[in-house]
């Protein structure tokens, strides 16, 4: 691999001190979308990036409006003949408690040993940086892009994107390309490159148990009423069996099975078990009969997120509460379908309730499970471009994770997804100390210019595939 072969020849060291200073400055930027709070710190995140974008050579930038959280697109046009390629990513941003376990505040970034630690580092603002030194270093060394670049980041992803589809039917036109590169995913090693062709779909709920219509004298009612938490840690732990099945009737009747090609590719994937439970102080856990690559991946769950009830402060209050809740997730598989999974898990837990005990079963948001054509055109040059810059053959992987936007912008732009990312499985995203590795990034930049070199050469006819 020398550097004549690659598009950031005699510019990648100033552009990885870029990189590295500009995801500081904008780590600093606390843009939690959930927090009604940090509206104003989410705007913020998006005139940064809107500035950023025009530093970095794209021609036109905007901030894009939604019911909720603002979007920002951007986009360079070198020829309509080439090929268009447009990258999705997210400004926002996950909560950062439980804040006493952060080693350092989580918005003042801190490099150290080759990572950098904050929250966005890695999920996502550290991939939306790649891409656009990736492209200033393009610009720098050649004075133009081999094909036209789009760019999408919306604010709301870590809320469940609720007004994204919205925002890319208004702007359809705007948005159309001929591949879409997602980069919120990941890898397994720094030294595998991994291209991700699966991700699952997800359903998330709240669930309360409501006993009686009011907070009761534990002494005067105890023994006697209903108590909601029982209750509530009852329905849950039904939700399983002893070897970790679902216990909800009909949840796995869509689940689809791999077919002998899916299956040879996963088992391709080297995963060290042991290792991804390691890294985390973790312990196996999940349905009986799989392996934990194919509980993380392709199987679908029911997880329990969070629970609530009764008196939380210092000392004691000796009172039986009127309501518990708890908050669920699912992440589904192909072909399950969130509306039924909600229907299904409802049903299921109000049939489970005691007499006298009312379920309120509500869902917050849903997303779509995702499949990508591994061998299409615009998948394989990806697979090239990493393995080419890793020098290692890329092997494709499915994701446990989800990521809604990108079935919105298949369906509705009509375009291959392609889902690169240099993420790693111990960046902590969404918990305290996140983190990203910089080389990855680094890498990255590399990747993602040669994979536009790359798509240059197919055309957008042979974009299509």
């Amino acid at each position: 691999m020398s550097g004549r072969e690659l598009p950031l020849e005699g510019c990648i060291s100033a552009r990885e001190t870029a990189l590295v200073d500009g995801l500081k400055r904008w780590v600093a930027i606390p843009s939690i979308s959930t927090d009604p709070a940090r509206t104003a710190d989410v705007i913020a995140s998006a005139e940064f990036l809107h500035d950023y974008a025009i530093s970095c050579g794209l021609s036109r930038a905007e901030i894009w409006e939604t019911e909720g959280h603002p979007a920002v697109f951007a986009e360079r046009t070198e020829d309509p003949a080439l090929p268009t390629v447009l990258v999705y990513g997210h400004h926002d941003v996950q909560p950062v408690d439980p804040l006493e376990e952060w080693e350092a505040a989580p918005f003042q970034a801190l490099e150290r040993d080759g990572k950098l630690l904050g929250r966005g580092t890695a999920d996502d603002k550290g991939h939306i940086l790649m891409h656009l030194e990736a492209i200033r270093g393009i610009l720098d060394a050649r004075g133009r892009l081999p094909v036209n670049i789009k760019l999408i980041a919306e604010g709301e992803e870590e809320d469940g994107s609720e007004h994204f589809e919205e925002l890319v039917v208004r702007h359809r036109d705007r948005l159309a390309a001929d591949v879409v590169v997602i980069s919120d995913t990941g890898m397994l090693a720094e030294d595998l490159p991994g291209l991700t062709v699966g991700l699952r779909g997800m359903a998330y709920w709240e669930v309360t148990v409501t006993t009686s219509s009011t907070d009761l004298h534990s002494g005067v009612y105890g023994g006697a009423v209903l108590n909601p938490i029982a209750v509530l840690a009852e329905l849950l732990a039904g939700l399983h069996d002893g070897m970790g099945h679902i216990t909800v009737p009909g949840f796995y009747d869509r689940v689809r099975e791999l077919t002998s090609d899916e299956r040879a590719e996963l088992a391709a994937v080297p995963f060290d078990e042991s290792g991804f439970l390691r890294d985390v102080g973790a312990t196996a856990g999940g349905e009986g009969g799989y392996s934990v690559m194919e509980r993380r991946t392709i199987r679908p769950t029911l997880e329990l997120c969070g629970i609530w009830g009764g008196y939380q402060g210092p000392g004691a209050k000796t009172v039986i509460p009127a309501r518990a809740s708890a908050k669920l997730s699912s992440r589904l598989v192909p072909d399950q379908l969130a509306d039924d999974i909600t229907r299904l898990v409802g049903e299921h837990l109000r049939r489970a309730a005691p007499p006298g005990a009312e379920v309120d079963f509500s869902l917050i948001h849903d997303g779509r499970w995702v499949l990508t054509p591994s061998r299409h055109p615009a998948v394989d040059a990806a697979a090239a471009a990493l393995t080419k810059v890793w020098g290692r053959e890329t092997v494709f992987i499915r994701e446990g994770g989800s990521i809604p936007p990108v079935a919105t912008l298949a369906d509705q732009l009509g375009a291959p997804c392609v889902l690169l990312g240099v993420g790693l499985p111990d960046d902590r995203i969404h918990a305290p100390n996140e983190r990203v590795v910089l080389n990855q990034l680094f890498k990255g930049m590399q990747a993602v210019g040669l994979l536009w070199d790359r798509y240059a050469e197919l055309g957008r006819s042979g974009l299509r595939g």
